[in-house]
Formats: C-alpha cells, structure tokens, sequence
C-alpha cells in the first residue's frame, strides 16, 4: 500500500470521507508525518492494508482500564480505515517518553503486554520486508544480511556476543515502546503507533533499555531492569542487534552510517559486555546457592 507524499496533508476529499472539518496542524515526534484535524490525528497508513485493518479491529477490541489507554481509530461510514494512503485515530494528549518517564514506559509495556497475552499470530509479519522486520529476523538468527561498513565491526562484536535463547514465551509485542508512550496528569498512559513482533515480551524492554544506551541518558538502575529474567543480557544484545540492523537497512544509496552512530554502538556493547559478566557471574553464584540449599 501506498501512502501519501511525505509533505501531504489530508485532502477535502479525505477529510471528508472520515467526517472530519478543520485545518491541518502538524504534531511533533515519529516522521513528522502525522496532522491534527478537528480532534483527530490523521496519519500516512504504514504496513499493508491488511496490518492497518488489523491493528484498527485490536484496539476497538482492547480492554482500556487495564493501566494503560490507545487512541481508538475512526472509521469512514462504509466501515473503512484508510482513505487515500490516511488513517484516522482520536487525540489524546500527553507528553511522550522516555525522559523522566522510564519506570512509566516500562509498565505501560508490562499492562500492554498483559493485554495481548492470548492473542494469535498475524500472518502478515512473515510477509513483512521493511528495514525493522528485516532487523528483527536478524536480530533473533533468522536471517542473515551484510551490513553497511560503517557498523560491521559492532555487528561482529554483537553477533560473538549473541547466544541461543528459548523463546517459548513469545507473544506479540510493541517493538518501539521509547517514545511511543505518552504521559498525562490523572491519567494511564497512552500507547501509540503499535509496531507489532512475535517474541517474548521482556525482549520489548530490552529495546527501550538499548535505546536509552544508544540515544538517551539511561538512569543506571534501568539497565538491569529485566535482570529477573534468565536471558535478559542476550534479549539486551538482541535489541542493539535489531537497531543497528535497521540503520543499516535504513541507509539509503550512501551506505554510510549518520555521524557517531557506529560509536555510540561501540559504547553500548562496552557497557552491555561489562554488565553481562557481571550478571553471569551473579547467576552462577545464585544457582549454586540453590544447589547447596538443595
């Protein structure tokens, strides 16, 4: 599916078809894509129609009382979700995340989480080839790709790093929490732009915390967030997989990295391959605290 030009705005036509009136406002964050129209949030539809569909029957049918809130897509008369490459959803305000909001990301994932527990797999994400599909295949040693020089040598670093892990909890997932998780007064928070994954659900904490390695000032207590779970360093290596995978994938005819990204990389195994011994060793020691107790 096709979505509009990268500097459209709704058309009457668009508008009209949703039962929308007002003026185009452009919102912050995400692509810079996204308008504020009468009170809805109008935005390019990403993903097949078939994804689009699916994600607007899954929030229709969420539970919203369960710690966190989703802004519930609008629909044409006929039923319809996208018009002319747009999709249409209700606004609700509040300031995104991560910053001063970690602990609040990472629950609102938990609750969110916890809602989709019992849901099926779609069919569609096996058909998905975007750079962040790509970078999760990747990421998880379904696929294997050759990325741009600029990242090769944190890929190969990441890749000795990277060891077998079950994943028998697999569900799906929000594989883009950071700053998709928006913060009211008075109110739960509000989780938007669903990037749906099929993995354990811990691995979506692992991405905000690679994030917050990568990109933000990650409070130091965050990184062992997860630490509760047995494979938390490996789902950690895996999120900086899966993100430095997508840059490459998102490079572009240059096939050169942005600048400092390779070293912000470089710095984030560093801090991952400290902490990893660091834990292996705190596990060994818990586990032979379990055996003599035995």
């Amino acid at each position: 599916m096709t979505g509009p030009p990268s500097n459209a705005v709704p058309t009457p036509a668009v508008l009209d078809a949703f039962g929308v009136k007002g003026t185009a406002i452009p919102l912050a964050g995400g692509q810079g894509r996204s308008v504020l129209v009468g009170g809805y949030v109008f935005k390019p539809a990403e993903g097949s129609e078939e994804e689009v569909e699916w994600a607007a029957s899954l929030y229709e049918k969420l539970t919203l009382d369960a710690g966190f809130r989703v802004p519930l897509p609008l629909r044409t008369a006929e039923g319809r979700c996208v018009v002319d490459g747009w999709t249409v959803s209700e606004f609700l305000a509040g300031e995104p995340g991560p910053q001063g909001h970690w602990a609040g990301v990472i629950g609102a994932g938990r609750a969110f989480h916890s809602a989709l527990r019992e849901l099926p797999r779609p069919d569609f994400l096996d058909r998905r080839t975007h750079p962040w599909a790509v970078a999760d295949r990747v990421a998880w040693g379904e696929q294997d790709i050759d990325v741009i020089e600029d990242l090769s040598a944190p890929f190969s670093a990441l890749l000795k790093l990277r060891h077998e892990v079950r994943q028998d909890s697999a569900q799906l997932i929000h594989g883009d929490l950071t700053g998709n998780v928006l913060f009211a007064a008075d109110a739960a928070p509000v989780v938007i732009d669903f990037s749906p994954y099929w993995r354990p659900p811990v691995f979506a904490e692992a991405i905000v915390v690679a994030d917050g390695l990568l990109w933000f000032n990650l409070p130091s207590g965050l990184l062992a967030s997860g630490s509760d779970h047995p494979d938390w360093p490996q789902l950690v290596i895996r999120a900086l997989i899966f993100r430095l995978v997508a840059h490459s994938e998102s490079a572009g005819s240059s096939r050169r990295a942005q600048p400092g990204e390779p070293e912000r990389y470089v710095k984030a195994i560093e801090v991952v391959a400290k902490n990893l011994a660091a834990f292996c060793s705190d596990s060994w020691r818990a586990d032979s605290s379990a055996r003599a107790r035995g």
